[in-house]
């Protein structure tokens, strides 16, 4: 019985990952397009000596967008930097509990990284854009608190993980990948 429910929450758990990890690379997609489009048409503009004014604050803001939102993508996938070889010469009880600790390290790192994303939208307040004087510097530097809630969501689905899945989870990654290999 409590396998089957262990199976049932696992099952769940990976289809939210996969879902979550969707709608992220769809984001992602979305950015790159968007600043594809965007740098093609400020080249075509400087080319015909007809320079856009804020074509390089924007190109700048989308891609300071892409890398947070494309590290939320990251963390989705565990695809981000770690030091996976530390954690694999650990015995077993101390590589589970140092599984644990990184996780709630990361967690608490963009829990605060959030919370100053926040804590600084008031204080941004009025300001714009140097190029685009209507677009408030609030929605650019939005980024920050967004991204870190997200990433937050995807590390709490692997410590969801490591403490259903115990000393499996704490040896593998996502999809049953080696940690070693996940975390590269």
């Amino acid at each position: 019985m409590r396998d089957s429910v262990q199976r049932a929450s696992a099952s769940a758990t990976e289809r939210f990952r996969a879902g979550y990890g969707r709608l992220l690379e769809w984001v992602v997609m979305a950015l790159m397009v968007a600043l594809a489009v965007e740098v093609t048409i400020g080249v075509v503009f400087r080319v015909i000596g007809e320079s856009l004014v804020w074509y390089d604050e924007v190109a700048s803001v989308m891609l300071a967008w892409l890398t947070f939102y494309g590290s939320a993508l990251a963390s989705v996938k565990r695809a981000h930097i770690g030091c996976p070889e530390l954690i694999q010469q650990l015995p077993p009880g101390p590589k589970r509990v140092a599984g644990v600790v990184a996780q709630l390290l990361v967690i608490g790192f963009f829990a605060l990284l959030g919370w100053i994303g926040m804590s600084i939208q008031p204080i941004l307040a009025g300001d714009t854009m140097v190029s685009l004087p209507d677009v408030p510097m609030n929605l650019v530097e939005s980024v920050i608190p967004i991204s870190s809630v997200l990433i937050v969501i995807a590390e709490l689905t692997h410590l969801v993980d490591l403490f259903r899945g115990g000393q499996k989870q704490a040896e593998t990654g996502h999809g049953g990948i080696p940690l070693s290999d996940a975390l590269h």
